[in-house]
């Protein structure tokens, strides 16, 4: 990792750990832990979504390190995790989990936002759903 306040950050074509992301996170000097649990929803655009599959480019995790390592200096928390999965997933999955901690709630709320909108802005993972009228879309790939 690039930045100590970095606990935990990955991409992995198994199953998410919410309990792994908190974990990571426990320290004493944090009042505030703040998670945002991403899950495939059931529907987009006004469609049926049946499943998707995420794809990464290979440069996917130096990104979300660096990521990461950003919103930890900028925001001033003591610690973040972002972990995604690759690969398919049904409704309901759990696709991406990020985190903050800090000594006050403010901070971690802040910095977990921006976690998220900065991973799906700039983190080269790509959404390919399919939808029950059999058509599909690809969502962020270049």
């Amino acid at each position: 990792m690039t930045h100590s306040a970095v606990r935990l950050a990955a991409i992995r074509d198994t199953p998410l750990d919410i309990d792994e992301v908190v974990k990571a996170l426990d320290d004493d000097s944090s009042g505030g832990l703040t998670l945002f649990v991403g899950r495939v929803r059931d529907h987009d655009g006004g469609k049926g979504v049946t499943g998707l599959t995420y794809d990464a480019h290979p440069s996917a995790l130096q990104r979300l390190e660096d990521v990461c390592a950003r919103v930890a200096e900028e925001f001033g928390v003591n610690a973040v995790a972002a972990v995604h999965r690759v690969g398919d997933l049904g409704i309901g999955d759990v696709a991406v989990v990020v985190a903050a901690a800090s000594g006050h709630r403010g901070e971690a709320f802040t910095a977990s936002r921006a976690l998220i909108d900065t991973l799906k802005a700039e983190v080269p993972i790509w959404k390919h759903q399919r939808f029950a009228d059999g058509t599909e879309e690809w969502v962020g790939a270049p």
